[in-house]
């Protein structure tokens, strides 16, 4: 196979409308359409005919890093067909990859369905907005349409640091300054130390990985900036409890003080198939008020969720049952997709005796 085999097939993923495409010899190459994975119709690959495909879209520094690390992830630009987030690996010896597809025209909150809340929030001047949830559950997008609506409205310093940069915003009434980990920064720890001398109004964090990161993204929300991090949590309690149990005994009473402070509002999203095609995001919402962050100063943590089920009308928080019960009952998702995705099956069995 030749290099131009991987730009048709890279072509036909963004033509189908699908969200990823995976290379792993002994296989044929196969699509991921609203969330199911789908064989091509294509032959079978080696790993040389990976190898050769991919090694086609990289530069030699690249290559040489993959080559030393057996690991690659970085963004794509195909003029004329589309942008990707890029993942090369190994497996039994072979080259492997994965490929996301990355919109170039960044959807607005009104195109994702949007709780309207969200427009809310993008209102705030300071704090920490937590978007959670599993690989492939949409956090990428739904923080791309949040930026687009301060883009659109604020003028405002808008510092990202990714790895790889994702979404690439044009600045309409915002600048924004992408910096990718590894080509533009070292490390995300490192470009939070230095973005404070960047005068950001807002900073976006692509992963909360690690101690330095989640302590420099807590800060900056406390000093008055707007910060967006992403987190593999799947509730909002438990985004909580992830961030808190990443320091050591004696630091958490200063750790949850300064999460009860600073944090806005945590949205655990998963994204489920729908009927009749598609896929919907079903979004637990915890937006912080005072009982709120006195349940997480005084670690109480697990009582957050009784509170989420009584604070909806004023506040637009919602667990994640109530919003699979709404999709129900708007004929959008079946109740065994709802009860396979669900993180309280029990309560949501209970609640769906009539579906």
């Amino acid at each position: 196979m030749a290099a131009f085999d991987i730009k048709k097939l890279l072509q036909s993923v963004v033509s189908h409308g699908a969200s990823d495409l995976h290379l792993v010899s002994r296989t044929e190459p196969q699509i991921r359409l609203d969330g199911a994975l789908k064989p091509v119709n294509l032959p079978k690959l080696t790993g040389e005919d990976i190898e050769e495909m991919c090694y086609s879209l990289i530069t030699e520094k690249q290559k040489q890093h993959f080559e030393e690390y057996d690991e690659l992830d970085f963004a794509l630009l195909i003029p004329g067909i589309g942008r990707f987030r890029a993942n090369y690996y190994r497996t039994l010896g072979d080259t492997a990859a994965a490929f996301r597809t990355i919109p170039i025209d960044i959807p607005s909150l009104d195109d994702l369905g949007a709780p309207e809340i969200y427009k809310k929030l993008m209102q705030r001047e300071k704090g920490l907005i937590l978007v959670t949830g599993p690989t492939g559950s949409g956090k990428s997008t739904t923080l791309a349409a949040m930026l687009n609506e301060i883009n659109l409205y604020e003028h405002k310093h808008v510092v990202t640091v990714e790895d790889p940069v994702e979404f690439i915003h044009q600045n309409k009434k915002c600048v924004f300054s992408h910096r990718g980990v590894g080509e533009d920064t070292k490390s995300f720890a490192t470009a939070l130390k230095f973005a404070m001398r960047q005068d950001p109004d807002i900073i976006l964090i692509g992963e909360m990985r690690d101690k330095e990161t989640i302590e420099a993204a807590l800060t900056a929300a406390e000093t008055g900036h707007l910060v967006f991090g992403t987190l593999h949590t799947s509730s909002a309690a438990g985004t909580i409890n992830r961030i808190i149990d990443v320091f050591s005994g004696d630091e958490q009473p200063q750790i949850r003080a300064m999460i009860s402070s600073s944090l806005v509002a945590v949205i655990a999203q998963a994204l489920l198939p729908k009927l009749g095609g598609g896929r919907v995001a079903a979004s637990e919402i915890l937006i912080t008020n005072h009982a709120i962050s006195n349940l997480i100063r005084e670690d109480k943590v697990h009582q957050i969720y009784s509170q989420m089920q009584l604070g909806q009308g004023d506040t637009g928080m919602q667990t994640q049952t109530q919003a699979l019960l709404k999709f129900l009952k708007d004929g959008k998702i079946s109740r065994d997709i709802a009860l396979q995705y669900a993180n309280k099956a029990d309560e949501l069995s209970k609640a769906t005796q009539a579906y």
